[in-house]
């Protein structure tokens, strides 16, 4: 095993133990975005604040394995204060990446890229981007929202 391998295994772990906006938003302007994954039993509740095409929060309650609690822990902190168009472009990229795509090198992924090894584990990919397709809900449901 490479010392990258090991880094990524040690941020994913970190993730997983410590993840970060655990928790759900105690403001009733957000969304609230269920999913899970039948094959595996991963599920995730995540809350949105959008406000003026701004993320302004996001937070996740969930059960499931490591691989989709801590991509939902990387997913919140890389998408907060951010536009929505950001966080969009940001989930274009995390699916090119889970499909074995080479990320794009002007977007700092941060913690996200130690994902990047899901690819080569086909059963799991459905678990990294469980967070990742509810964000996209959310984000959705929010545009539909200010568009009423």
């Amino acid at each position: 095993m490479s010392s990258l391998d090991d880094l990524y295994r040690r941020v994913i772990m970190d993730h997983y133990q410590k993840p970060r906006n655990k928790g759900k938003i105690d403001d009733d302007s957000g969304l609230v975005i269920n999913l899970n994954n039948p094959t595996c039993g991963d599920s995730i509740s995540l809350s949105l604040k959008v406000e003026d095409g701004i993320v302004v929060d996001a937070k996740f309650i969930g059960e499931g394995c490591s691989i989709s609690m801590s991509s939902a822990s990387m997913m919140t902190e890389a998408v907060k204060g951010k536009p929505e168009e950001e966080a969009i472009r940001l989930i274009t990229i995390f699916s090119d990446m889970m499909q074995g795509k080479e990320p794009d090198d002007s977007v700092d992924l941060g913690d996200i890229e130690a994902l990047q090894g899901v690819c080569k584990f086909p059963a799991r990919i459905k678990c990294a981007t469980l967070a990742w397709k509810a964000l996209e809900q959310g984000i959705k449901k929010s545009d539909d929202k200010s568009n009423e």
